[in-house]
């Protein structure tokens, strides 16, 4: 039996990788769509900073079109899936990369929609110091018109499920484990 493939789309911030990390605790094995970014600046020698990681993300988008973080995550999310009954997609960006999980995997493909306020996210992001996180308001603004160009807004728009994350942390996580009950039974 495939394993169904759940897609997290939203903002910086909104707690993506915090409902992938809680279906991790279930068993279910994730890909980080922004390794793979992570991965290829790693193989130009180039440090993770916000900046190399918009940089490399247009100008694979520019030059392997909108769904190329998707296409080269693909491979990844096959291989993860091997003998599970779901995998998780952390980072979806737009509606391109929607279109090419969809086209791949059909009717297994389930995409979540995570919101959280602007205020929530940057408070979020200025406690958190990733790598690739961004501490100015002026850079976390510019950062979100950037994901919002690449058509997240649309894939926002077009998620099966949504969560809104305003609250605590384990309301988060309850509402991802009970949408993971809804999914894959």
């Amino acid at each position: 039996m495939a394993p169904q493939i759940i897609g997290i789309v939203g903002l910086p911030g909104s707690g993506k990788t915090e409902i992938a990390k809680t279906l991790s605790r279930l068993g279910v094995p994730s890909v980080r769509m922004g390794d793979v970014v992570w991965e290829e600046l790693r193989r130009r020698g180039k440090r993770i900073t916000e900046k190399n990681v918009a940089l490399l993300s247009n100008e694979l988008r520019r030059r392997e079109g909108m769904g190329a973080i998707a296409k080269r995550c693909i491979p990844l999310v096959r291989k993860a899936g091997e003998g599970q009954r779901a995998v998780v997609v952390d980072g979806i960006r737009g509606m391109a990369e929607v279109k090419e999980f969809r086209k791949t995997f059909g009717k297994n493909f389930h995409l979540i929609g995570c919101w959280s306020s602007q205020r929530t996210r940057y408070r979020r992001i200025a406690s958190r110091k990733r790598e690739d996180d961004t501490i100015s308001i002026r850079s976390f603004h510019k950062k979100d018109e950037r994901e919002l160009s690449w058509g997240l807004g649309d894939a926002m728009a077009l998620a099966d499920f949504i969560i809104v994350n305003e609250g605590d942390l384990e309301e988060l996580r309850r509402a991802a484990e009970d949408l993971f009950k809804k999914i894959v039974g």
